[in-house]
């Protein structure tokens, strides 16, 4: 369907959105928080992420409607740029909440949900480059590994969950705890959204 080199502006768009979305990811993940005042950087740090998201979600809003052809329905094109946006509002807001419980403690089921994230949101980007590159058809192994990453969050929000009940008596902890793993599992939630968009544009497209 596609014979042109030349590089289309939106999906570059969308490969920039993806990108911001990676850094932002593996920031997160790469950050040690060693006490409370780190938890203010982290958060404005994500804060910042989340603005220069919104910002290429505003360009290309704008490059749409000024366009009169796009290279694939412009409504998958939106709905691909916003769904890789939520995913980013959503690490933002659970770093947001680390900083709001004052919470200094990433335990090992966190880690297992920022792992199985990052890998998402390299997935999401590499599988842009793809699209960048109008070769929509390899988007499709990233999709499914996308998904097979949401499943295992899956499980990490049943076994952490249980633990927690199992072994905690602080009830404060346990609102706390459980607030962050249901986050992270809903940012788990929000690749395979971006993963499930991917999927139509390749059976429309490709």
């Amino acid at each position: 369907m596609f014979s042109s080199k030349k590089e289309d502006p939106f999906f570059s768009a969308l490969l920039k959105i993806a990108q911001n979305v990676k850094e932002a990811t593996h920031y997160a993940d790469d950050f040690k928080i060693t006490g409370v005042a780190d938890l203010k950087e982290l958060s404005v740090t994500l804060k910042k992420y989340e603005t220069d998201g919104d910002s290429l979600i505003h360009d290309l809003i704008q490059k749409l409607n000024k366009s009169f052809m796009t290279p694939i329905e412009r409504e998958d094109i939106l709905e691909l740029a916003v769904r890789m946006d939520d995913v980013l509002d959503g690490i933002e807001g659970c770093i947001a909440h680390f900083e709001m419980f004052s919470l200094t403690e990433v335990d090992d089921y966190m880690r297992d949900f920022l792992k199985y994230i990052v890998l998402s949101t390299d997935q999401i980007a590499t599988a842009m480059e793809h699209l960048t590159n109008k070769k929509l058809i390899n988007m499709r192994e990233h999709a499914i590994l996308i998904k097979d990453y949401e499943r295992k969050c899956d499980e990490v929000l049943r076994t952490s969950i249980k633990q927690l009940f199992l072994h905690e008596k602080d009830p404060i902890r346990i609102i706390q705890f459980k607030d962050i793993y249901e986050q992270l599992e809903e940012v788990a939630d929000y690749c395979q959204n971006v993963a499930n968009s991917m999927d139509t544009i390749i059976m429309r497209n490709a």
